[in-house]
């Protein structure tokens, strides 16, 4: 492939995802665009250089750990591929798990040095040099990401925090969606309350009172006059958690309050002008929904001024070292917190079906359990313990076994082939996905579109 079309589908990039004995050690992404080979090794002042090895172009990458040997492993382009290969190190290169002197690299291999865990990604959309944690320096906690595309779209939300353009975040249960609007909020600079609804969680029957507020008298019960969610993020931001569950009478209501902004408490004869600023949140296909005539067209036109998509956690395990750092600090600040080696190459290798939040509750019962020692695989869950029992296959899952989200995306994934006699772009078309992601959705899913044509 000529490196035009290279740059079109991606390049090569090796990340320093997790270091076991300092979690919020800075974590970084290097591009390998502009090298030929990359040296890995310890050093007491940890860093990026670049510099000619061999006559060919070399990117070094030194990492203060001490487990670690000077030189240790060498990732070098071969034929347009990538190999790694240990040069003599005293504690060995793991790829995949397993010990190994020489080993052609496949996208999402988990390279394991001493004490630190790397990730390599063979196709990356561009995305500059290096870039490293310390330089991130999210304006608000929860956006920070080593993931280029997701940095991009968290780029334009924080872009339109200041205003009044709504953004929707999308994503599974579990990302951190209200992690990202509670940041939208905080940068946006209004003075009131972030107020978070459920949608979900409202019961049927009183969705609009709850909303919108009510009289006292407006019907049996009311007791007293209700200023209602809406009203309650006056001069601040209204989060709609799980907006595809809002029955269609509430969303007509909903719809009013934008286009007028202002709300009619049940039992009053007149609107209330108010000042909120929106965010809602869904891990439902809202366009199916309005297809259905199950949401409404012209609601889900006033919520689409900015869309940010949160991968699931087993798609940017990349982050997971900056997340667990965060999450670390969150719950145990200022205490030191160190993994053991067994314990993190589990962390990396589980597919988190229940995403950030699974990740949460792993890490705060681990640390607990280990008391004031290291985090062993003992102290994990015992799903996430048993996976590395399975074949350490990195970004790649068998149809027996996965969360019920991947078996209904891989079904759908076989359904458009199906349809479209095993033509990808055809099928990604119908699936409204970029060609590369069902080519990834694919290898994780091991289907062969060979089976589908006609």
């Amino acid at each position: 492939m000529k490196r035009g079309s290279a740059e079109r589908a991606g390049t090569p990039h090796v990340f320093l995802v997790l270091s076991c004995d300092r979690p919020g050690a800075a974590a970084m992404r290097c591009s390998l665009e502009h090298v030929d080979e990359v040296m890995l090794g310890r050093a007491d002042s940890p860093g990026i250089s670049r510099g000619d090895g061999s006559g060919v172009p070399r990117l070094t990458i030194g990492v203060d750990d001490a487990w670690m040997s000077a030189s240790h492993a060498l990732l070098r382009r071969v034929l347009g591929s990538w190999t790694i290969e240990d040069l003599g190190s005293k504690n060995g290169t793991l790829v995949r798990g397993r010990r190994c002197q020489r080993a052609e690299l496949q996208d999402g291999d988990l390279i394991e040095l001493g004490h630190t865990f790397f990730l390599f990604r063979a196709r990356v959309r561009p995305s500059g040099e290096v870039v490293e944690s310390s330089s991130l320096a999210p304006a608000a906690s929860g956006f920070a990401t080593l993931v280029p595309s997701l940095a991009e779209a968290l780029s334009r939300a924080q872009a339109v925090a200041r205003s009044t353009v709504p953004v929707v975040v999308r994503g599974e249960s579990g990302t951190g969606k209200e992690v990202v609007a509670s940041a939208i909020h905080a940068l946006s600079g209004r003075t009131g309350p972030f107020q978070a609804v459920n949608c979900g969680a409202l019961p049927a029957a009183l969705v609009e009172s709850e909303l919108l507020g009510y009289r006292r008298g407006a019907f049996t019960g009311a007791e007293d006059d209700r200023a209602g969610l809406v009203r309650s993020a006056h001069g601040g931001t209204l989060f709609l958690d799980e907006i595809g569950d809002l029955p269609l009478t509430a969303q007509a209501a909903l719809l009013r309050v934008l286009q007028e902004g202002e709300v009619q408490p049940l039992g009053a004869t007149r609107p209330i002008k108010i000042d909120v600023r929106l965010v809602s949140a869904t891990h439902r296909d809202l366009e199916a929904l309005a297809a259905e005539e199950k949401f409404r067209p012209d609601l889900l036109a006033r919520l689409g001024g900015v869309t940010v998509q949160l991968p699931p956690l087993r798609e940017r395990r990349e982050d997971l070292g900056l997340l667990a750092a965060a999450l670390l600090q969150r719950h145990f600040p200022g205490r030191r917190v160190v993994l053991g080696s067994e314990a993190a190459r589990a962390l990396l290798v589980y597919p988190w079906p229940l995403n950030v939040r699974e990740l949460e509750r792993c890490l705060q019962a681990a640390v607990v359990l280990a008391g004031e020692g290291p985090i062993e695989l003992r102290h994990l869950p015992p799903a996430v313990a048993a996976s590395l029992a399975e074949p350490p296959s990195l970004g790649v899952a068998s149809a027996q076994g996965l969360p019920e989200a991947d078996r209904r995306r891989r079904e759908e994934i076989v359904a458009a082939l199906r349809e479209s006699g095993g033509n990808v772009t055809a099928a990604a078309r119908v699936l409204g996905k970029a060609r590369v992601q069902v080519q990834r959705w694919m290898k994780r899913y091991r289907i062969d579109r060979g089976e589908f044509h006609s």
